[in-house]
């Protein structure tokens, strides 16, 4: 960079301050037993390939659907709504940002549990607003009364992201509760539930039914796509037409458009995959509480646990990493005692469990 490029002036200094966010390590060695970045193990939908194959590349001369219309449709008759409830955004993450530039002015703030998904901290510092943060139960669980009193007193936060079941602890939050919350905060929630289909229920008819909530989904973990960058939203058509109002002209591409409704012709796989992680993940959770690890519960594609006693999280991250096996470590305050590990294959967790079971012996 030229020494006028890297000028401070040159740059906001929200921007400057900011440490931005630090996505999960993405390896190119195929040997690595990769279980940090909650991706699906299984391949998606065989109807993803064939679509793939048969689009013409000549289409890729003219602009993609703005609107994302026809696949707007399928996930419409998915989620038994109409086509303006639904906004289709270049994954989840989109749809989180457009939020915070849709319902929170300047001198107002985000709000959102702690832990979280980092990402959030992040959009609100972009915007450079203020931050309502709510400490989670000592068992991350959701002090749902303490919230929404606290939000009472504080009439700046207008903006909540709520994510269930929650990253990086994989607890779900039951939907009567998710009700009572949204309804005592009298901004918007934004109900992220990107690991929804791994759980037992799911809270997209409270979007239909709440003018202040927008779920947000994506393909990325149960459709296995995670490198498609598609994720949508369900919600009020007031809402979902504010979001479009203000997304880039083009935001999915035209293949990717495509590929996500070849997912949406094939659930039944996906219910599949997912049913075979969540069998993979309550496996890996019992065999690590009989090892003496303490397991988050889970409704998630990943586990939370705390390692035993004679080790430390920071200390089996590395000593696993030494073993070519990747998972999640969290140096923050509430989060260093523990591991985030992706369900992987059932061959991927036997290879963890073998080498924790030594690590164990060892210790």
């Amino acid at each position: 960079m030229s020494e006028t490029g890297s000028q401070p002036g040159l740059i906001r200094s929200s921007v400057r301050a900011m440490q931005g966010y630090v996505p999960g390590e993405q390896p190119d060695d195929p040997s690595i037993v990769k279980l940090n970045t909650n991706e699906n193990p299984y391949p998606p939908s065989p109807k993803i390939a064939e679509r793939l194959a048969a689009i013409d590349a000549d289409t890729l001369t003219r602009y993609p659907d703005p609107v994302c219309r026809e696949l707007r449709e399928r996930l419409a008759e998915l989620h038994g709504c109409t086509v303006d409830n639904v906004f289709v955004g270049n994954g989840s993450d989109e749809v989180l940002a457009l939020c915070t530039r849709a319902f929170v002015e300047n001198h107002e703030k985000v709000g959102f549990f702690d832990p979280t998904y980092s990402l959030y901290t992040v959009l609100a510092e972009i915007r450079d607003v203020g931050e309502h943060v709510v400490p989670l139960k000592a068992d991350f669980s959701w002090p749902i009364d303490a919230a929404c009193e606290a939000l009472r007193a504080d009439e700046a936060c207008t903006l909540f992201f709520f994510t269930n079941p929650n990253a990086p602890t994989g607890r779900l939050c039951p939907r009567d509760e998710v009700r009572r919350f949204c309804e005592g905060f009298s901004g918007v929630v934004v109900v992220d539930e990107a690991y929804v289909d791994f759980a037992d229920e799911c809270c997209d008819q409270l979007a239909l039914e709440c003018e202040n909530i927008i779920v947000a989904r994506t393909f990325s973990k149960s459709y296995s796509l995670a490198g498609l960058r598609v994720g949508y939203a369900i919600a009020g058509a007031p809402l979902v037409e504010a979001l479009y109002k203000i997304k880039d002209s083009y935001n999915v591409d035209g293949i990717a458009q495509q590929l996500a409704l070849a997912a949406i012709e094939d659930v039944e796989t996906m219910d599949r995959n997912a049913a075979r992680v969540v069998a993979t993940r309550k496996r890996l959770a019992a065999r690590l509480g009989k090892l003496g690890f303490s397991v988050c519960p889970s409704q998630a594609n990943f586990l939370f646990v705390e390692p035993p006693p004679h080790t430390t999280a920071q200390e089996m991250f590395e000593a696993l990493r030494t073993h070519r096996i990747l998972v999640r470590y969290f140096p923050g305050e509430r989060t260093k005692r523990f591991l985030r590990i992706t369900i992987g294959t059932d061959a991927d967790i036997d290879r963890l469990l073998e080498v924790v079971t030594a690590l164990c012996e060892e210790g």
